[in-house]
């Protein structure tokens, strides 16, 4: 019985290295959408990517007096009379109308700037933003670290910081 076992063992294990097998899915699945967006988590990699070439912190690349980086120039009154963001309000805000546009003259980002369009994700996260208010956030390297304090859960400090991590998750 034991040959046949060693047999059987052996043909599974030569089995399993010639015979390919199909890899999972390993796609990451994309993270739960928060209660309330950030601007600098899901907000600002969209404009960064899409938007800062011509509307960002550069001021000599800057198109239409536009800066969208900075919370007051993003919502004041263009040379236009439009608004690029008037926060709670989609229909009002310039930003979404030039991004959902099928107008190759106002469509943003523009068909010469070849980046393509905005996927419906992203203009989804834009409208919902605005309708919770467009709060800007700093950029993450102006904004000075504070340490946590420490709760004690544990036997050792690291284990609260563990323990409230979890606990937001």
């Amino acid at each position: 019985m034991v040959p046949r076992l060693r047999l059987v063992a052996q043909a599974l294990f030569w089995l399993l290295a010639v015979v390919p097998v199909p890899a999972a899915d390993r796609t990451p699945a994309p993270p739960p959408t928060p209660a309330r967006l950030s601007f600098n988590e899901h907000i600002r990699p969209i404009l960064s990517e899409n938007c800062f070439a011509c509307h960002g912190p550069d001021s000599s690349n800057r198109e239409a007096g536009l800066r969208l980086d900075h919370e007051v120039a993003a919502t004041a009154e263009l040379d236009s009379g439009l608004q690029a963001i008037v926060p709670q309000k989609i229909d009002e805000s310039e930003l979404i109308a030039r991004v959902i546009s099928d107008d190759p003259d106002s469509v943003m980002p523009p068909p010469w700037a070849k980046i393509g369009r905005l996927s419906d994700e992203q203009v989804g996260l834009l409208k919902r933003w605005i309708n919770e208010g467009a709060t800007f956030e700093p950029h993450w390297a102006f904004v000075p670290p504070t340490q946590p304090a420490p709760v004690s859960t544990g036997n050792h400090p690291i284990d609260a910081l563990v323990s409230q991590r979890l606990a937001e998750r």
